[in-house]
């Protein structure tokens, strides 16, 4: 059970967050350079940076390149991890900017010492192949560091207890606990996967590698992880998983209330998914229909669309009623 008592510091960052998610990339842009520096006596004045079907296509001084990468990882790379540091962000979002991030800096990374390990002691004219097998390797590498740091992270928004019973005028029902299931079920996601990975073969042949597969797959994964949320309602509260890990968690000491409503996925929360609607106002949005509302002693408020709303709003409230006497 979460520790309800009231903050009065905010964290701005989480630790883990910043190690993960600023930390690494810096690393390794700075290691892209320093390596470059050690081994440019070895590399041709001019190494090839880009090819083609053909062969290879556009060159460029090592260092030039090696700072075109360090800008790249630190930007693209770091710029979408870094949002992972931000402690009071939703946490699914923490997440999955992460493991994005990370990917791209694995993928620029690996290829970038791939690139300079295969030009070592080369002579100009001589046939350098594209490492394509370093981009496997570096979106493998990526996507598993990401993922790492994104089961560390951790939620520390701020948590305020409610002092008094929910209205007794909100539903009422049995003060036990419930297991929902929302959005796609196991066969719509193998289907899902398998158009996806379908797609990425039929890419590898026509490019003739299989370097999409490998570009595909992490995206997949992220895809599914926001089709399908496991959703449980009982005397600690309200916590939403996906994949394996909460990505929105509420403690019964801070629900003032849960109360019935009817949500247009679109109209109300702009999609499917976990979505947000203004400050504080977030929604499990798989569905147009019935809808139960959680509100919190702190102003944060949380939708789920279900067709057993009435029943998760009926144990939430006897939960929180039978807690405050």
């Amino acid at each position: 059970m979460l520790d309800c008592t009231p903050v009065t510091t905010r964290r701005v960052f989480d630790p883990w967050g910043v190690a993960f998610g600023l930390v690494l990339p810096l690393l390794a842009a700075a290691g892209g350079l320093l390596l470059t520096l050690l081994w440019e006596s070895r590399l041709p004045e001019r190494i090839v940076v880009h090819w083609g079907s053909a062969g290879p296509e556009d060159y460029s001084e090592p260092m030039t390149s090696s700072w075109v990468f360090a800008l790249a990882i630190v930007f693209v790379g770091g710029g979408c991890s870094a949002f992972s540091a931000l402690a009071q962000a939703l946490l699914t979002w923490r997440r999955i900017m992460l493991v994005a991030g990370l990917t791209v800096t694995g993928l620029l990374s690996t290829l970038q010492v791939a690139i300079l390990a295969v030009q070592l002691d080369a002579v100009a004219g001589e046939d350098i192949q594209l490492p394509s097998a370093a981009i496997a390797l570096g979106i493998v590498n990526g996507f598993a560091i990401g993922a790492v740091g994104a089961a560390l992270l951790r939620d520390y928004r701020i948590r305020v207890p409610a002092l008094d019973p929910p209205d007794p005028r909100l539903p009422r029902g049995p003060a036990q606990p419930i297991k929902i299931v929302g959005g796609f079920g196991v066969v719509g996601l193998v289907v899902i996967a398998a158009l996806g990975i379908g797609c990425a073969l039929l890419a590898c042949a026509t490019v003739g590698t299989s370097w999409p597969l490998w570009i595909a797959l992490p995206v997949i994964v992220l895809i599914l992880a926001g089709l399908r949320f496991d959703i449980t309602v009982d005397g600690a509260g309200v916590r939403v998983r996906n994949f394996g890990l909460t990505s929105f968690e509420l403690n019964l000491q801070e629900i003032t209330g849960a109360r019935l409503t009817h949500v247009a996925a679109f109209k109300d929360f702009g999609g499917w998914g976990l979505r947000a609607k203004g400050p504080g106002r977030y929604g499990v949005i798989t569905k147009t229909g019935p809808a139960v509302e959680i509100g919190t002693a702190s102003g944060l408020t949380l939708t789920i669309t279900s067709e057993r709303a009435d029943a998760i709003a009926g144990a939430l409230n006897s939960f929180a009623a039978q807690q405050r006497g």
